[in-house]
């Protein structure tokens, strides 16, 4: 709030000028980064306020945006629904509003009031807590039960190095490795390996299984083997039953079955049974030992991926009626004694009025009254001296009529002759 005061200008009237926006929260797709281990460390994060209005009519600075990186593959829910699906490079979205800054004083200048008192707050910008889930971005990923050679075969063809050992659940988290063959590269993803009732949880559980839904083709590795007392061939209807368990999309998926260890004695007898069972299958038998077959299952994935279309973002689902329909404005209730009003408009209004301003304050009273509030209160059963709360504020209710405040009279300057 301002007024212009300057030598030989009678009247100057006011000149607050309007504060300056907060700025917005963005999320963009940065292809450098690879984890969501910042939020962790800062799972708060805040943009800046614009700056206040001044005199002499000037607008406060607003603040700039504050733009949060994410790795490529991040899925943002919002308040539980599906806000964005970011998973091409420069993917952005808006996740959190800043607020409007508030009027200076000669925004409320009328004919009938040349001299307002009156200046606002600025608008609260919005809070949103957020659920990021990152699903890996990769063209081809290995599935298979434990100690099936997922990572031996990633090994081998890459220069990724994931830790590899005799027992089962060696790997514990998700490795990439860009596999070049023939002037041509792909990215495979190795996922820790399966058991019956990982899609509920079971074993390493779902957690993973979410990432293979992002690649465009799967290679299922098969110990000839098998795993604890399953065989081999027990073994791969299991896996079959757990993807299409887990979601439909992922049951859809094309898939390649490869036999790995055909250095050992029972690899042979696997692969015959195996394509005998499956005949309309494709069926790889491979030795990441021995380099056998690899070159081959590696030219049909090549071949496969440049037919199948890349892996884009999930569009998010359009608002449900219930999401459109138009609320009531404000709602009343009682809670630890007090009578609380609730509403996007009555919490908003209150939270941009300057308690301290007079003329701030009966706007505010009138604006409360223009939309019903005081009958709504008044049905609720509210008396004299009851505490009435709106947003971060109480009031304290009373019976008397509402009496705007007096306007103070402008100054008079007497000439002397």
């Amino acid at each position: 709030m301002s007024f212009r005061r300057e030598k030989y200008i009678e009247f100057g009237g006011p000149d607050g000028g309007n504060g300056g926006k907060g700025g917005d929260v963005w999320l963009v797709a940065n292809p450098n980064l690879g984890t969501l281990l910042d939020f962790a460390r800062r799972p708060k994060v805040v943009a800046k306020d614009g700056e206040n209005g001044k005199g002499a009519n000037k607008t406060g600075l607003g603040a700039e945006d504050l733009v949060i990186s994410v790795p490529l593959g991040t899925v943002v829910y919002k308040n539980d629904r599906l806000a964005a699906d970011l998973a091409k490079e420069g993917d952005r979205v808006l996740i959190a509003k800043g607020g409007r800054g508030g009027r200076g004083n000669l925004s409320f200048k009328t004919r009938f009031n040349t001299a307002p008192r009156i200046a606002e707050k600025g608008q609260p910008g919005e809070v949103a807590e957020l659920e990021l889930e990152l699903k890996l971005i990769a063209d081809v990923g290995l599935a298979g039960l434990p100690n099936a050679g997922k990572s031996t075969l990633l090994s081998y063809l890459s220069q990724a190095r994931p830790k590899i050992a005799d027992y089962p659940f060696t790997t514990l988290a998700p490795h990439l490795g860009v596999v070049e063959h023939k002037g041509s590269s792909f990215i495979m993803a190795d996922i820790p390996g399966l058991i019956e009732g990982a899609h509920s949880g079971k074993g390493l559980g779902d957690e993973f299984l979410r990432h293979v839904e992002r690649t465009r083709l799967l290679v299922h590795m098969v110990d000839p083997m098998g795993f604890g007392r399953q065989d081999a061939m027990a073994g791969i209807k299991v896996i079959e039953g757990e993807l299409k368990a887990f979601s439909s999309r992922l049951a859809a998926k094309p898939r390649v079955l490869v036999i790995n260890k055909l250095d050992l004695p029972e690899g042979a007898g696997v692969l015959e049974a195996a394509r005998k069972r499956w005949r309309k299958r494709k069926i790889f038998g491979i030795s990441c030992a021995t380099g056998q077959g690899v070159p081959e299952l590696v030219d049909y994935l090549l071949t496969e991926l440049q037919r199948l279309p890349r892996e884009i973002g999930e569009a998010p689902p359009p608002l449900e009626k219930e999401e459109v329909r138009v609320k009531p404005g404000f709602e009343i209730f009682r809670s630890s004694g007090a009578f609380r009003v609730r509403g996007p408009y009555v919490e908003r209004i209150a939270n941009m009025t300057d308690l301290g301003l007079p003329e701030a304050v009966a706007r505010l009273q009138l604006a409360l009254r223009k939309i019903g509030v005081d009958k709504a209160l008044k049905r609720a059963g509210v008396s004299e001296g009851d505490t009435v709360r709106i947003a971060s504020f109480e009031f304290e209710w009373t019976d008397e009529p509402f009496a705007p405040p007096p306007r103070l009279p402008r100054t008079s300057r007497v000439r002397l002759q």
